[in-house]
């Protein structure tokens, strides 16, 4: 044999196999990146580490008592908080629901709930009965519309309330991208994304998907 003919078949056996080595390569790599989608889109994996619900029996009480969607309600604590019920934001807020203190003081006069101290507010059940008694009152100002009410607990009601006199806005108002504060039009978009998310992986027992208790 000749030498060039050698080296021809040497040369086409190396580059065999490195197209055989490439192939597993980019075979194992497809089959890690099927395993892991697989794995993110599991319920059980997006229930336990995307979507948690803890202080189901809570949120589930005071929704039911209060009239708001629980789907809704631990939407906004996930998104206020991510259930840190130690959290404080750099304007004040605190706990799950991230309530002022001076929004907590009025919302504990309404309720004639003598306990209330600023302390009090970090107590999770606390937090959460208050955020969502508010939630309802808000939703009660803006006529059920969810995304009135939460522009309304982001950027506050007196905000939301000048916004509807200046743009003229209806009762049936859904244009998120009309809303002027950009940090509000997130949160909006956000808690709702959440909301339907929450409702997918958690149905109510009775197949209606409301989560709501009769």
């Amino acid at each position: 044999m000749k030498r060039s003919d050698f080296l021809e078949r040497v040369e086409a056996a190396r580059r065999s196999l490195h197209h055989k080595y490439l192939c597993a390569i980019v075979s194992t790599a497809v089959f890690l990146a099927f395993a892991i989608y697989l794995t993110f889109a599991s319920e059980s994996f997006q229930r336990h580490y995307l979507y948690p619900f803890p202080y189901r029996d809570a949120v589930e009480t005071y929704a039911d008592r209060y009239r708001v969607d629980p789907y809704l309600a631990i939407a906004v604590i996930k998104t206020e908080s991510k259930f840190q019920d130690d959290v404080h934001s750099h304007r004040g807020a605190i706990g799950l629901m991230q309530l002022m203190p001076d929004t907590a003081e009025w919302i504990a006069g309404q309720l004639e709930d003598p306990a209330y101290s600023v302390e009090a507010i970090h107590e999770p059940e606390r937090n959460i009965r208050y955020g969502i008694w508010y939630l309802s009152s808000l939703q009660r100002e803006f006529g059920g519309n969810d995304v009135l009410a939460l522009a309304a607990y982001n950027a506050g009601r007196g905000n939301v309330q000048e916004w509807i006199r200046d743009n003229g806005w209806p009762a049936d108002f859904h244009d998120i991208d009309a809303i002027p504060y950009q940090e509000t039009r997130e949160y909006v978009r956000k808690v709702l994304l959440t909301e339907r998310k929450y409702r997918s992986l958690y149905p109510a027992a009775d197949g209606t998907g409301s989560g709501m208790k009769d």
